[in-house]
């Protein structure tokens, strides 16, 4: 079946950097489209960044610039580089995958994703 494991996370100061990885197994890992995701206590989940079976990239306005989505198609990872993190970016964050016949389609909403991983928690402190 289709696993999806996320790590990286971790505690860090306002300004640092994280870096996330997921691995997915089970699956044909270049048929689908790859998502981040978050949810914070309290907050629904929100889209952070996603990726086609192409590479083409898109992100929530709030981590334009800061935050960068990358696959390794070889190693069926998917990577989320974190920069110039807030005390907003606090959350748990999660990796998702849609299986897609089209290899530029992407969504950042997470109804359109079929398998999720367990999550791993970022937490920024000021």
């Amino acid at each position: 079946q289709v696993q999806l494991v996320e790590s990286g996370g971790g505690s860090v100061q306002a300004g640092g950097s994280l870096r996330l990885s997921c691995v997915a197994s089970g699956m044909t890992y270049t048929r689908y489209s790859m998502g981040w995701f978050r949810q914070a206590p309290g907050r629904e989940r929100e889209g952070v960044a996603c990726i086609g079976r192409d590479g083409s990239t898109s992100y929530a306005d709030s981590v334009k610039g800061r935050f960068t989505i990358s696959r390794d198609n070889g190693e069926n990872t998917l990577y989320l580089a974190m920069n110039s993190l807030k005390p907003e970016d606090t959350a748990m964050y999660f990796c998702a995958a849609v299986l897609s016949s089209l290899p530029t389609y992407k969504s950042l909403r997470p109804v359109d994703y079929q398998y999720w991983g367990q999550g791993t928690q970022v937490t920024v402190s000021s």
